[in-house]
């Protein structure tokens, strides 16, 4: 019933806190207000990074025009990435398991910056690429669309040749679910952390059901 299976990575393999990046934001001058100035403006700020439409320099310098400190490009990028945490090992393990039957793929609303350290991190972990763990991975700044936009999923799923009724996209947001499910995919909403409980359970499920 299934032959693919594409993943989110934040909060569905890696885990996050998005508190430590807050925080380390504050340590740079960043106020509470900042965050809902931005919010009320709608100012773009992360999201034309996830999509590639400012490159890193930009982003940097966008940071500096919110902060009343002009901090080194280095301490922008560490906070910004201060939220990236671990990809645990069983979650690894699982998915070298999968790949056994089914075709892997990684499917992440991120940028060029985040992509940099957790692939660092993964690799120091690991001793290999975070990438050999799928057929391929797609990320939001590169293919300029992020998730939940219909157009995001479509060119994942045109450049990987994916019938949407045979693969199932694993997500931590029900708005990016929803959005996989009005395209035909099969979908698991899960909680944050929870692959480990959830995905086994729901894969043997659609065994049991076709042996039937």
């Amino acid at each position: 019933m299934i032959d693919n299976i594409i993943f989110d990575l934040g909060g569905v393999l890696l885990n996050l806190d998005m508190g430590k990046t807050k925080t380390a934001f504050a340590q740079l001058g960043w106020k509470e207000e900042n965050w809902k100035d931005i919010t009320r403006s709608g100012y773009l700020i992360f999201e034309n990074l996830e999509i590639g439409l400012d490159s890193t320099i930009q982003f940097r310098e966008n940071i500096r025009r919110i902060l009343p400190t002009n901090p080194s490009d280095a301490e922008i990028d560490d906070a910004w990435n201060a939220m990236l945490l671990d990809i645990p090992t069983e979650r690894v393990n699982y998915l070298l398991k999968l790949k056994d039957k089914y075709r892997l793929y990684l499917f992440s609303n991120t940028n060029e910056l985040h992509l940099q350290r957790f692939g660092k991190i993964f690799e120091q972990t690991y001793g290999y690429s975070i990438s050999q763990l799928f057929e391929k991975c797609y990320y939001s700044h590169e293919i300029g669309f992020r998730k939940p936009k219909p157009e995001a999923f479509n060119i994942v799923l045109k450049d990987a040749a994916l019938d949407p009724a045979k693969t199932l996209f694993v997500d931590d947001l029900k708005i990016n679910t929803e959005a996989a499910k009005n395209l035909g995919m099969k979908v698991l909403h899960i909680e944050a952390g929870t692959l480990m409980e959830r995905l086994p359970e729901y894969l043997e499920g659609l065994e049991r059901a076709q042996a039937e």
